[in-house]
């Protein structure tokens, strides 16, 4: 884009350009040849010429700046790394810059680069091949007008050189782009390695939870010694109640379990003496309604009553 952009404005404000340049130099051979040859005139000259060359200089240099910045913008947007300015001694690694130059993306690279050389220079000599005639003719022409004429001439060239190299970079951008969103796609078996990253392995997590739920139960059953009844239906289910009533204003569920979970519920409580009461639909309700630390509710109330002496006991 730059490159077209500089061109073209050759091809426009040539003309100007080319005339302030020979006015620069009639001005130079009229005036200064003469010149005493001083430390102080030729420090002089030397600001002068320097400024009127950034004069003529400046609006390529202004319009490569905006062009290639705006190019830029368009393809990722603003992007300013502070870091990539820093020193970085690895980067002077002569075996990392082997190892990208000569591995299989450095490779492509090269072959892509030696394919635009081809298609550039192909397009440069057909350029020269379509003016053969012109360039021939120029041989007998006035110096200013052959000039003037392998200038356009080499203006065309740099312009549809210029457009062939934007075409070749707009291809090259949309295979970079379908490249690294292919890169990008997961396989099946990324995506499970990374479910497994993220969610962790099933199987360690059902082994985790299998050991939590162990030793949930373990801390359960060591609470079955503390409660004051157990509440059975008598084979199903079993809950361990316990009451304090200088902390509690209902009993607590400590404990509670199903089928094998109940029986061993009640083992336990024989053990430590412990009174089982067999009371099948309260059982069953506690167990399906009331999770382990929560009290029993209002609704159960006249029940308990009937338990109240062996509480207080």
């Amino acid at each position: 884009m730059s490159l077209l952009a500089f061109f073209l404005y050759f091809r426009l404000a040539g003309g100007q350009v080319v005339q302030r340049l020979a006015e620069m130099m009639s001005s130079y051979y009229s005036t200064n040849l003469s010149m005493p040859v001083t430390e102080l005139n030729l420090h002089e000259l030397f600001v002068r010429l320097s400024f009127q060359v950034l004069k003529l200089l400046l609006p390529v240099l202004i319009i490569a700046i905006v062009v290639a910045a705006g190019a830029q913008m368009m393809q990722i947007g603003f992007l300013f790394l502070p870091n990539m300015l820093l020193f970085k001694g690895e980067r002077l690694d002569p075996l990392k810059g082997l190892k990208r130059i000569y591995s299989l993306r450095g490779i492509m690279e090269l072959l892509k680069s030696m394919l635009k050389i081809l298609i550039i220079g192909i397009v440069a000599f057909s350029v020269l091949w379509l003016y053969r005639q012109s360039i021939a003719q120029s041989a007998s022409q006035p110096l200013s007008e052959s000039i003037r004429t392998m200038a356009s001439i080499m203006l065309t060239m740099g312009i549809t050189v210029s457009i062939a190299l934007i075409a070749l970079s707009v291809l090259d951008y949309l295979y970079q782009k379908y490249d690294y969103e292919k890169n990008m796609r997961m396989s099946k078996q990324d995506i499970k390695d990374e479910f497994k990253t993220i969610e962790g392995n099933p199987q360690i997590k059902s082994k985790i939870k299998e050991r939590q739920r162990q030793m949930a139960l373990n801390r359960m059953m060591q609470e079955v010694p503390n409660a004051d009844v157990i509440i059975t239906n008598p084979t199903h289910f079993a809950v361990a109640l316990k009451y304090d009533k200088k902390e509690m204003d209902a009993p607590k569920v400590i404990a509670k379990g199903a089928d094998l979970i109940a029986k061993r519920i009640k083992e336990i409580a024989r053990e430590n003496q412990v009174t089982i009461v067999e009371r099948k639909p309260l059982a069953r309700a506690l167990y399906h309604d009331l999770e382990i630390g929560e009290s029993i509710p209002e609704q159960f109330f006249k029940q308990w009553l009937r338990f109240l002496p062996m509480f207080i006991d």
